[in-house]
């Protein structure tokens, strides 16, 4: 496995594509969860079938970001902290845009699961699994950790 660049050295553009679609998976599932919360017998299924696929998707970009930051610890010393909420480990850009998105998902679940109680919006809450795990994905690929000291 190469090793990545550091994000000292990268340009602006590093890791662009993982802030991109964090943002895009964060718009369909507020557009879909207001919509079924405004109209909840025409867009019920929408905004379940989004909710479950970003659910689905953020298990495996999370497990899949893990995976790479195993192979990465034997070079540098990864914490938690750093690999799913970016603490140190990216430009405070990137940190604020994952996290950002993070925030609007969480914000937006409560929301509308709130309104309507008892309903498929409550799988809405299963949501921001998807932003931890393109943050961690952000983080294990392209993150700046301190040198493990053998």
């Amino acid at each position: 496995m190469t090793e990545p660049r550091p994000v000292e050295l990268a340009g602006e553009d590093v890791g662009r594509r993982i802030v991109v679609w964090s943002w895009r998976g964060t718009a369909v599932f507020v557009v879909t969860a207001v919509a079924a919360a405004i109209s909840p017998d025409l867009f019920r299924w929408p905004a379940l079938t989004v909710a479950l696929a970003l659910f689905a998707v953020g298990c495996v970009v999370f497990l899949w970001a893990f995976a790479i930051a195993v192979e990465r610890s034997r070079i540098v010393a990864i914490g938690i902290g750093g690999l799913y909420f970016l603490a140190g480990s990216a430009p405070k850009k990137v940190q604020m845009h994952l996290m950002g998105a993070l925030a609007v998902q969480v914000v937006v679940a409560i929301a509308t699961a709130s309104v309507r109680v008892f309903t498929s919006l409550a799988f809405g809450i299963l949501v921001p699994v998807f932003g931890l795990g393109m943050a961690g994905l952000w983080g294990a690929r392209h993150g700046a950790f301190e040198r493990n000291d053998e």
